[in-house]
Formats: structure tokens, sequence, C-alpha cells
């Protein structure tokens, strides 16, 4: 008796008949565009005000292994740290100090007991509370319990530390994925993981050219002919839409064996990499073996410039049945191929795209209705914009 295939296998074969076709999932139309959805300083505002509104990841739990750990991160609106608690829990803090405004903390991580500001040495334990004051029966009488750190919504949820850039706005990450994506996240058992290696890049493009080349599937065999399309079939996806966030499966080329067979009950997950966006501004990426998560942010002020974030998150080597010096050596090579990947071959073509936009004359321009992941990025960015005027 043929046992029922699994929803992952089902959404594997759809790809593989897509293949077999040359066909792919297509949005319902051409939709067009301008290069100001690049350039314009009015529409960065805009963009920027999306993440006071809506939660996006600023880390892996794993970054914060214990209590007093920190981070610090500049969001498109706010300077922030992130601290690890007594309790286990994580809080979100606006990196400056509530004397005069100095910078809080410079550096990109550690572990302290309290922050300590350079200027005038006034101090705040990791809960955000202020400590001390230097020199206190000088400065006068303050309502103490009223200058602690400006505290933003965080959660952690998936093995992810969310924010919210805007201390008056509330955070319910459940709420935001909707149930769709929030029980395929659960799933994955996130928190399990370690996030092994990390890096941001500050690159002259606009957030949005870099997220939408980190959806496009339409481009590999072109853009990545020795690396990438070397292992990945190019416009082949088989898309789940769930509204604000999707998911789908490319298949790679090592899935071709079944072209010409049914491949029955076996599974053919090894053979695809499967892709998550979730809005505003990432994309995770299931491999057989382990997770990227790629973040895109706007720049605080210039609408040609943005942040990327790379985190490679894989089981911790305790769980892996490797050897400590198999373990580091994996992944290790893993990074570099993706740091290559980034830096030879995406990163230049990203900088002339932006460089193209800016020209007098440039558009109007498309996207295809096989474009679908960045048709519906640009769908649900509308919508966030429209709710916000």
């Amino acid at each position: 008796m043929t046992r029922p295939i699994a929803p992952r296998e089902v959404r594997i074969r759809r790809a593989l008949e897509h293949l077999r076709n040359g066909s792919t999932d297509e949005f319902e139309s051409i939709s067009p565009f301008g290069p100001e959805e690049f350039t314009s300083p009015e529409i960065a505002a805009t963009d920027r005000a999306i993440f006071a509104r809506v939660p996006s990841i600023i880390a892996h739990s794993s970054e914060l292994p214990e209590p007093n750990d920190f981070i610090t991160h500049q969001m498109p609106r706010n300077k922030v740290i992130v601290a690890r608690q007594a309790d286990g829990g994580v809080k979100a803090f606006v990196n400056l100090c509530r004397h005069r405004g100095a910078l809080l903390e410079e550096r990109d991580r550690g572990r302290c007991r309290i922050f300590s500001c350079a200027y005038h040495r006034w101090s705040y334990n990791t809960d955000g509370t202020l400590r001390a004051i230097t020199r206190d029966r000088t400065f006068g009488d303050i309502d103490r319990s009223a200058q602690g750190l400006v505290e933003l919504p965080c959660e952690e949820r998936h093995g992810f530390v969310w924010i919210v850039d805007e201390a008056t706005a509330e955070i319910d990450v459940a709420a935001w994925l909707g149930p769709e994506m929030d029980e395929i996240m659960a799933g994955y058992h996130l928190g399990d993981l370690v996030c092994v290696r990390g890096e941001a890049f500050d690159e002259p493009v606009n957030w949005k050219i870099m997220q939408d080349a980190f959806l496009d599937g339409y481009h590999i065999q072109y853009a990545h002919p020795n690396t990438a399309g070397k292992i990945v079939h190019t416009n082949i996806m088989a898309m789940e839409d769930f509204g604000r966030h999707c998911r789908f499966v490319a298949p790679r080329k090592s899935i071709d064996r079944w072209l010409d067979e049914d491949p029955g009950d076996h599974s053919l997950a090894k053979h695809v990499i499967e892709t998550h966006f979730l809005l505003p501004c990432h994309t995770l990426l299931r491999q057989p073996d382990h997770f990227q998560l790629l973040t895109f942010r706007p720049h605080p002020k210039e609408p040609g410039r943005s942040q990327m974030e790379m985190r490679l998150m894989v089981p911790r080597q305790r769980d892996s049945g490797m050897e400590m010096d198999t373990w580091t050596r994996l992944w290790d090579k893993n990074w570099q191929i993706l740091l290559a990947v980034l830096h030879q071959e995406d990163f230049p073509l990203l900088r002339s795209s932006q460089s193209g936009m800016e020209s007098a004359n440039a558009g109007p321009m498309l996207l295809g209705r096989n474009e679908i992941a960045n048709q519906i990025f640009h769908r649900e960015l509308r919508k966030l914009v429209t709710d916000n005027q």
C-alpha cells in the first residue's frame, strides 16, 4: 500500500513537474515600477516608518546565550542594545545615555553587569534601570525611575529575538506571522540550533534592491553561472502565498535523476532549497542540513544605502555526531563559500543596479509574472505603506 505523501513532498513534486514542463508558479500580472522606489528620500522615509510598526529579527537566540550578554545594532530609526536578562528573557533599549545623549555602548557585543556612559559615567543596569549618577549631590534631584533607558518592544520567539523600532509600539510576533507561518516556524525548532557565524555588511544599495535579489530565482543561471547556477535550477518555483509572508521550493540539479522516473515514496527533500520570505525584510533559507537568515534594512538617512546581515544557523556540535574539528571545518567552509558569492557576484551586481537607478531618465521598469516572490514582497510593502498613510 502506498503511503500518503507528506505536504512538503507534495510541494517538491509540484516543483519537479514545473521542471519537466519548463514552467513555474506565476503572479497574476506583470507589475510596473519606477526607479524612485530605490532613490527617493521621501519613499525612503516611508520605508523606515514601516519598522516602527512591525516586528523584525535582530538576533538569533544563541547570540545571547547567558544573562548579561548583549549586542548592539543600528536599526532604521534607532541605535539599539539588546540584553539577556537575569530571568532568561531579553530586553531592547535605545543605545543612548539619558543624561546628555551620549552613545552608551560602542561594542558590537559583549557581557557586562552595567552599561556605563563614557562621557560622565552615569550607569544603568542591564534591565535598563538607572543605577548611578556620578556626583549626584551636586547634580540635583531627579525622578530616577523616569530616567532609565528607553525600552523598545522586544520578544523572543522561534529561536529569534524580534523588535519593533519604536518605543511606543507593541509587539506580537505570532499575530504578525499569522497562523500558517507561525506554525511553520515552530516546526523548524530553530531555537535548538546555534548561530555559528554571522556578519553585517553596509552596502551602497537600497534595501529593496538587496531584498529583491535574494527572492529572485530568475537570475541564478546568469548572475551565478559558476556557483549557484551549477547547483540550483533557474526560474522554477513552487510557491505558497500566505499574504504577508510566503514560502517557496526551488529544485537543486540533483533532482534531475527523477525527471524521467516516478520518485514513488522516495523523499526529495535533499534535492531542494526551501525559501521563506518574512515581511518586511527577511529571507530564511532551509537547506538540507542547516538554515541561513538574510536580513535587509534601510539606512537611517540615505536611500541608496542599506545594511545586510547574514546568519548561518546549524545543529550544535554535541547534536551533530561530528568531532569538533570536523564540525568547525564544515561550517567554516560553508561560510567562506557564502561570503565569496556575496562579495564576488551579488554585491557588485547590486551596486551597479543602484547606480543605474540613479540615472536621470531611468525607468519605467517591470516585474514579471515569473518573479512571484518579488511581486509578493512589493505587494505587501505597498499595503504597509498605505496602512501608514
